[in-house]
C-alpha cells in the first residue's frame, strides 16, 4: 500500500504542475499504471513462494521488476522534461543514473539465471537453499542472488530521490454528506463538509 500511496502522490503532483500538457498527462498515466502494476506483482512474489510456486513466483517477480523498471524510466523522461523550469538539472541525472543501475542488474540477473537454468537442467533449483562453493553453477547463482538485491536497492534509492519532490505537496480528501445520517439523502449537501489534508508540506 505504501507503493501505491508513493506512485500516486507522485503522479497527482506532475499532474499539476504540468496541467496543460497533454503528452505529458498521458506518460503520467502511464508511469501510474505500470507502478500499481508493479506493485500488483510484489504481491504475487510476497505470497507465492519460489521453494512452492515457482511458476506464480516467476509471474510477479516479472511484473515487479520488469514493470518496475519501465516506471522508473517514464519517470526518469518525465524529471527530464520538467527540468530545468520545474526541478534542478542535477536530479535528472541522479534518477538517470539510478534508472541504468536498475537496467543493469536486470540484465546482469536475467542472463545469469538463464544460464543456470540451462547449465543445471533437471535440477530442482527453486527448492535448493545450500549452495557449495565448489558445486558447478555456484558462481551464477551468487552473481544472480547479487544482481537481484542490486535491484532491490536501485527501486528505493530511486524512491529516495523523491523526498525533497514530497516536501512541497499537500494533498487534501473532501467530504461531502447529502444527509445528517447514512440512510436517508436530503438532496442538499449538509453543513458536515470536511477537507482534510493527507499529508503536510504544500505545492
Amino acid at each position: 500500500m505504501k507503493c501505491i500511496f508513493t506512485f500516486y502522490i507522485r503522479y497527482k503532483q506532475v499532474e499539476a504542475l504540468n496541467a496543460e500538457d497533454p503528452k505529458m498527462a498521458k506518460l503520467n498515466k502511464t508511469g501510474l499504471v505500470l507502478g500499481i502494476l508493479s506493485c500488483f506483482g510484489l504481491c504475487i512474489v510476497a505470497n507465492f513462494q519460489k521453494s512452492t510456486f515457482i511458476s506464480m513466483h516467476l509471474i510477479g517477480a516479472c511484473l515487479t521488476f520488469g514493470l518496475g523498471m519501465l516506471y522508473l524510466l517514464v519517470q526518469t523522461i518525465i524529471s527530464y522534461k520538467m527540468q530545468p523550469h520545474k526541478h534542478g538539472k542535477g536530479i535528472f541525472w541522479i534518477r538517470l543514473a539510478i534508472f541504468v543501475w536498475c537496467a543493469s542488474s536486470v540484465v546482469s540477473m536475467f542472463i545469469s539465471s538463464v544460464i543456470l537454468y540451462a547449465d543445471l537442467y533437471g535440477v530442482d533449483l527453486a527448492k535448493k537453499l545450500h549452495w557449495d562453493i565448489h558445486e558447478k553453477g555456484y558462481t551464477l547463482h551468487i552473481i544472480s542472488t547479487i544482481s537481484e538485491w542490486s535491484l532491490a536497492f536501485s527501486f528505493n534509492s530511486f524512491f529516495l530521490t523523491y523526498i525533497q519532490d514530497f516536501q512541497k505537496i499537500s494533498l487534501h480528501v473532501d467530504v461531502s454528506l447529502s444527509g445528517s445520517d447514512l440512510y436517508h439523502s436530503s438532496g442538499n449537501l449538509s453543513p458536515y463538509d470536511e477537507s482534510t489534508p493527507l499529508m503536510s508540506g504544500r505545492i
